[in-house]
């Protein structure tokens, strides 16, 4: 990957959903939800306290996370889409 972060920012990967049909309609990509969960593919060295002191990253690469629906900025890089992100931004590592 061409692509480091800086600071508490890490750079997910999007999990697709799968296609949804309810009952005989399919619902188009357009009509589907963001999806919530991804897998960090790159992190920062960490963001640097009040004091000084540089605080470690809770998150790790191939940590599979949930992030709230809105959260991150989408971008594309040799054809694929990632999500970059502050680690504030992530609710959860499942």
């Amino acid at each position: 990957m061409k692509i480091k972060p800086l600071a508490d920012r890490v750079v997910v990967k999007p999990l697709e959903q799968l296609e949804a049909k309810v009952g005989s309609i399919y619902i188009p990509d357009t009509a589907k939800e963001k999806p919530q969960q991804g897998e960090v593919v790159a992190v920062g060295p960490g963001k640097i306290s009040d004091k000084g002191e540089k605080v470690a990253m809770e998150v790790h690469v191939g940590d599979k996370i949930l992030y709230g629906k809105y959260s991150g900025t989408e971008v594309t890089i040799d054809g694929d889409d990632y999500l970059i992100m502050r680690e504030s931004d992530i609710l959860a590592v499942i």
